[in-house]
C-alpha cells in the first residue's frame, strides 16, 4: 500500500530545490509537480493548522519567504516536513501529496481569497517561485 488509498501513486522522487523554495515530486504514474513551500506549509495536514474539526482550520499569513528545512520519512507511506519557522507537526501522506499536486490551482487560489478577506497583503516572496 502506497499511501492511506491502496491506489494511490507513489512518489519516486523528493526533491528539495531550497534556493527556490520548492519541493520536487515525481509520481509512479508519470505525474510531476513543484509545490511551493509556503503552498505546503500554509496547507499543512497537522491540527496546528487545519484544527481538529471542519471549520477550525487557522488561516497561515505571513509564510511568503518559509522555507524546508529538513525532509523525514515517515514509514512507506508518508514524509514529515521540517520548515524553517519551526512548523513540523504534519505528516504528509502520498495520498495528501498527490491531492495538493493535482488541486494545486484551486487550493492556491482559496489561500489567496482567505488571505484577501481576512484583510492580508500577501508579500511577493524573495525569492522567484513558480507555482
Amino acid at each position: 500500500m502506497s499511501g492511506l488509498h491502496p491506489d494511490c501513486p507513489t512518489p519516486t522522487l523528493i526533491q528539495l530545490h531550497q534556493g527556490s523554495h520548492l519541493l520536487e515530486i515525481h509520481f509512479d504514474n508519470h505525474t510531476e509537480c513543484m509545490l511551493s513551500c509556503e503552498f505546503l506549509r500554509v496547507y499543512s495536514p497537522s491540527a496546528e493548522v487545519r484544527g481538529h474539526g471542519a471549520g477550525q482550520e487557522v488561516l497561515q499569513l505571513g509564510k511568503e519567504n518559509v522555507n524546508i528545512t529538513g525532509i523525514e520519512p515517515v514509514g512507506r507511506y508518508a514524509i514529515k516536513l521540517i520548515f524553517d519557522d519551526g512548523h513540523d507537526t504534519g505528516l504528509y501522506s502520498w495520498d495528501y501529496l498527490y491531492y495538493l499536486a493535482q488541486h494545486y490551482e484551486s487550493l492556491w487560489q482559496d489561500y489567496v481569497t482567505k488571505l484577501t478577506i481576512a484583510g492580508h497583503t500577501r508579500k511577493e516572496p524573495i525569492h522567484a517561485a513558480k507555482h
